[in-house]
């Protein structure tokens, strides 16, 4: 008589007849299971990293906020403010659209406007390589189309209010509010396509092979050759250069400076639009750069001046930001922390020259952003290296730094560097005087010494009540 088969036994000899059908299956599963994982990993991180983006514009209010008269302050928070406002809109309007659908070197399609075609659910990956082989490609981008979209939308936001800390304490709200609508789009748009979009004429791929890791030719040249020209042509403040007010809540400075530094993570991390270990470059570099900034503000003032500043160590850590942020993925934290340094040395100096030409750019903005991201565009064409970004080498094509062998990256930076500085200083001139011309850019000068958070806003600051829009002074 034949025994029976053990129940387990006779599974086991099923799985082992089954198992050449059942492997790829399996295989195929799990391989679906991990890339659906690191697509939600992704987009988890790349939404994170927007609202870190988000935060540097209030910050940025508070930073440049503290410096000004109190009398101005609420009008000074309000022009960071303001942007989050008009660019959140616009940006899904056309913004978005002319800054990346496929169009022309120089200026995107219309083919998304309002966000048609833009999907959540739809990777953006076959648009960002477009025909690029695979092994150039930085950064996996599994993120939903709408991520990448939402993302660069900070930027677009905190690119133009930057342009503010210029021209603070006498321009017409209304006349900002104009200036920023049309300059974002004109100016900005065209710039963001032409260094990041599939094709764009300063790019990577499909361009002259500029390095902008995360926004120095785009965010911080444009935006501080932009302020320089609005300081010249709207003047300087009634009381520059006799009476100079020291700024006015050094506190609200550190707190500034301490959120763009934290929301800077978002900034330039997540440009590697994927969590990974490019992501963790740029975070390591971001950190190190401003840090070596801050030290280097500070022994300036220690050694030229006599004693360091909170505003020093708040205006040199954000001048490393600035360096680093064209270079954050493409450079070893020790070539951050020359870049670091060499930029709070150019920002530091740029500061004194702009006093002595008795320029009225207020709150500094073309010495640190200007300069900054100029010192850090060019030197991302000295330490770039493939050893941390081996996707700026390949096949007929180098884009590594003067230091590894490649003079010739050094010369695109500086002509990516030169046609920023043409296309938003002329555009941004242009800009201006058509406004000057319809709605005038200034208050008058009684308006301007009543203070701008009354005359514009009919409310103050500190210590007042609010009645109908008419400050009521408290009973001591």
């Amino acid at each position: 008589m034949v025994k029976k088969i053990p129940i387990v036994v006779a599974y086991a000899l099923i799985l082992l007849l089954l198992s050449p059908l059942i492997s790829p299956a399996l295989a195929a599963t799990t391989e679906e299971m991990i890339a659906a994982a690191q697509t939600s990993a992704d987009t988890g991180f790349m939404l994170m990293c927007s609202a870190l983006v988000l935060l540097m514009t209030p910050g940025l209010a508070f930073f440049y906020g503290g410096f000004v008269r109190d009398r101005n302050i609420l009008n000074t928070l309000m022009m960071s403010f303001l942007l989050m406002g008009i660019v959140g809109v616009t940006w899904v309007l056309w913004g978005y659209s002319l800054s990346f659908a496929p169009g022309t070197p120089f200026i995107g399609g219309l083919q998304w406007l309002g966000l048609n075609n833009v999907s959540a659910t739809m990777e953006v990956t076959d648009y960002l390589k477009g025909s690029a082989p695979e092994e150039i490609v930085s950064y996996s981008a599994t993120i939903p189309h709408q991520t990448f979209m939402i993302y660069q939308a900070m930027f677009a936001i905190i690119t133009p209010a930057l342009i503010s800390g210029a021209i603070v304490e006498r321009v017409s709200f209304r006349a900002y509010a104009l200036f920023v609508l049309i300059w974002s789009t004109f100016i900005y748009c065209p710039l963001a396509h032409m260094v990041w979009a599939k094709g764009g004429f300063l790019g990577l791929y499909g361009g002259i092979g500029a390095l902008d890791f995360a926004g120095g030719t785009v965010v911080h040249i444009s935006s501080g050759i932009s302020a320089l020209v609005a300081a010249i042509v709207i003047g300087p403040r009634k009381t520059y250069p006799t009476q100079l007010a020291s700024p006015h809540n050094v506190p609200f400075i550190l707190l500034g400076a301490g959120l763009l530094w934290f929301g800077w993570f978002g900034f330039n991390a997540g440009s590697a639009l994927a969590s990974g270990s490019l992501s963790t470059v740029a975070f390591v570099t971001t950190n190190t750069a401003a840090a070596a900034a801050a030290l280097t503000w500070l022994i300036l003032e220690k050694v030229l001046r006599g004693k360091p500043t909170a505003v020093g160590v708040a205006t040199g850590a954000v001048a490393g930001l600035v360096g680093i942020t064209p270079a954050a993925g493409f450079v070893t934290p020790i070539g951050a922390i020359l870049i670091g340094s060499i930029t709070a040395v150019c920002c530091f100096f740029a500061i004194s020259v702009k006093h002595k030409l008795q320029i009225d750019d207020t709150l500094d903005t073309f010495p640190v952003h200007g300069v900054g991201g100029t010192v850090g565009a060019i030197l991302a064409g000295v330490f770039a290296t493939k050893t941390v970004n081996s996707a700026i080498v390949g096949e007929g094509f180098n884009h590594e730094g003067l230091l590894f062998g490649n003079p010739s990256q050094l010369l695109t930076q500086i002509i990516a560097v030169v046609i920023a500085y043409i296309f938003a200083g002329v555009g941004t001139f242009v800009i201006l005087k058509v406004l000057d011309a319809t709605v005038g850019l200034r208050l008058s000068a009684e308006e301007e010494y009543q203070g701008m958070d009354i005359h514009e806003h009919g409310e103050e600051g500190y210590g007042e009540e609010f009645a109908g829009g008419i400050s009521i002074k408290q009973n001591s």
